[in-house]
């Protein structure tokens, strides 16, 4: 991917990172659509039918309120929701990111082919039961290439893909600028849309607000901002994941202790829930729950504000990090389930290696770079956001900053209102959050270009995107992106790793597995995957 990550306009910004795992997220987006129901179904709907008709309740730890627009968001809930409701041309499994014929009857043979050509899966129909057709794939893919459009999902494509062309109705062709086989797996990130619902005016900012409409094996029947989400099985549906279940409620619980006590107990409401605090786990276990982690990207970074002296200095950066006690952190916050970050991947991504500048914990090392970059009697004050996990681990960042001298004041807040204040460039020294690129995919060449590009969103929080290192470092990553050869192209994503690591501008503290409980005398099938949100393609009744 270039380095052109999109500057996306702030309400889209907004609504794009709300409550998202893969960030921290951001401000408010409006509430319900006219397309709802009048008010809220019961949230305690788990029993209702019995059989294959029974519904099958989850709880998500994250809001469901975020843009439900498929080339826009980067929100857990709906991401999670949109990847049973919406079809790609290929779409991956949850685990192994390995791609599969979604909406396409076949996966290209040649994955280093500049030309990829896709039949549409035959009788495909969308959920208000209008066929898909060239038209659709090619509609979307315009949006998210439209130089005049920003789009998050525009990141992901623009810098390999050049045109997607009709063929026939049910035929299409992907026109690559050069041989990018990781593109493959990318598909899944670019949902078909039927183009005669979201062609019309106005009806992109439905999207955002929840109107969803696919081809997937279940319909989305209502949505109810910061309460819940239902689905249900969609009859038409004749591709490769059967729906199993009849009917589906989400629900969104962002507070721990309910989302907990939901999956509890003899009566529990629910059969499922993702974002477990680790605390939680012996109890649930002895409940008979099954509780499994996977671990990936998901971690806490910290972000500095280079135009705010003294974190312009790379060694008041540094120090900062050196000072921090992760050994404890992992310890103490995270119950032994993470590991201090050692590179900006996590160590099981393929591309890892371990970074030439570690941050192990080094109060002394730290004491001497502030003295050498001339900074004595800092004070900090943490903008962070207040999830859970965060919020844990907090305490450890300041007494470790306390301990080499600088003074520190923690600040956690709603994710929104974090994120407001950067969309509206408001002045910060330090912003603590969660982050987890792995929900867009494993290919490290695509999780640095989320994070690191002159026109990316991150940059933009950061302010260091004109700087000369950054420059070239950008350089460097666009061409890693072009490099054909697998090997060199690894070797070359590492060295510039290794660059984004001494610098320790937007950068993570330790890397933490997220926990998935469910109820194992009800469902199988499940796995629990290292990002946010669930996915039941392959689960069924017990």
């Amino acid at each position: 991917m270039r380095d052109e990550t999109p500057d996306v306009p702030a309400p889209h910004r907004r609504s794009l990172l709300k409550y998202t795992g893969a960030l921290g997220a951001a401000a408010a987006v409006s509430a319900s659509l006219s397309a709802c129901s009048s008010g809220p179904e019961s949230t305690n709907d788990t029993g209702t039918g019995s059989g294959r008709d029974r519904t099958l309740t989850a709880v998500i730890g994250y809001g469901n309120d975020g843009s439900w627009d498929p080339t826009q968001t980067a929100s857990a809930f709906c991401m999670a929701a949109n990847h049973h409701i919406y079809e790609g041309l290929l779409d991956t499994d949850p685990i192994s990111r390995e791609p599969y014929a979604a909406l396409a009857t076949e996966v290209p043979k040649d994955p280093d082919s500049t030309s990829w050509t896709f039949a549409l899966r035959e009788g495909a129909t969308f959920h208000d039961g209008k066929p898909v057709t060239a038209d659709d794939v090619v509609f979307v893919f315009q949006r998210i290439l439209d130089p005049d459009t920003q789009t998050l999902a525009k990141g992901f494509f623009a810098s390999w893909l050049k045109e997607v062309r009709k063929i026939d109705a049910r035929n299409v062709e992907l026109v690559l600028k050069f041989p990018f086989p990781d593109g493959l797996s990318r598909l899944t990130l670019a949902k078909i849309m039927p183009k005669h619902v979201f062609s019309r005016p106005g009806a992109w900012d439905d999207a955002i607000k929840g109107k969803a409409i696919g081809s997937g094996p279940y319909r989305q029947r209502a949505h109810h901002p910061k309460s819940n989400t239902t689905f249900e099985a969609f009859d038409g549906y004749n591709g490769p994941r059967k729906p199993a279940f009849r009917r589906m409620n989400w629900l969104t619980i962002v507070d721990a202790a309910p989302r907990v006590a939901k999956i509890s107990g003899s009566s529990a409401g629910a059969q499922i829930a993702d974002n477990i605090p680790y605390a939680n786990i012996g109890q649930l276990e002895s409940g008979g729950m099954t509780v499994a982690g996977g671990a990936g990207m998901n971690n806490l970074f910290l972000m500095f504000n280079t135009r705010h002296k003294p974190f312009d200095d790379v060694r008041v950066r540094q120090a900062l990090h050196y000072a921090i006690d992760t050994e404890k952190m992992v310890e103490v916050a995270l119950k032994g389930h993470g590991k201090p970050a050692s590179s900006f991947l996590d160590e099981a991504n393929p591309s890892y290696r371990r970074a030439k500048t570690v941050y192990d914990h080094n109060p002394d090392k730290a004491k001497a770079l502030l003295k050498e970059a001339g900074v004595e009697g800092l004070s900090i004050e943490i903008l962070a956001v207040n999830v859970s996990w965060i919020v844990d681990c907090l305490p450890t960042v300041k007494a470790s900053w306390d301990a080499i001298g600088v003074k520190t004041t923690l600040s956690p807040q709603e994710t929104t209102a974090v994120f407001t204040k950067m969309d509206q460039k408001q002045d910060y020294q330090v912003v603590a959050a969660a982050s987890n690129p792995n929900q867009f995919g494993l290919d490290a060449d695509l999780i640095m270009h989320y994070n690191y590009g002159p026109g990316n969103l991150w940059m933009q929080y950061t302010r260091w995107a004109a700087d000369p290192v950054a420059r070239q470092l950008f350089k460097d990553m666009d061409r890693a992106t072009r490099e054909p050869d697998p090997a060199k192209k690894k070797a070359m994503v590492q060295d510039y790793i290794d660059v984004v690591a001494e610098q320790a501008v937007l950068y993570p503290v330790v890397h933490n597995e997220l926990m998935t409980a469910w109820d194992p005398a009800r469902l199988s099938g499940i796995r629990a995957q290292p990002y946010p949100g669930i996915n039941l393609l392959t689960a069924k009744w017990a």
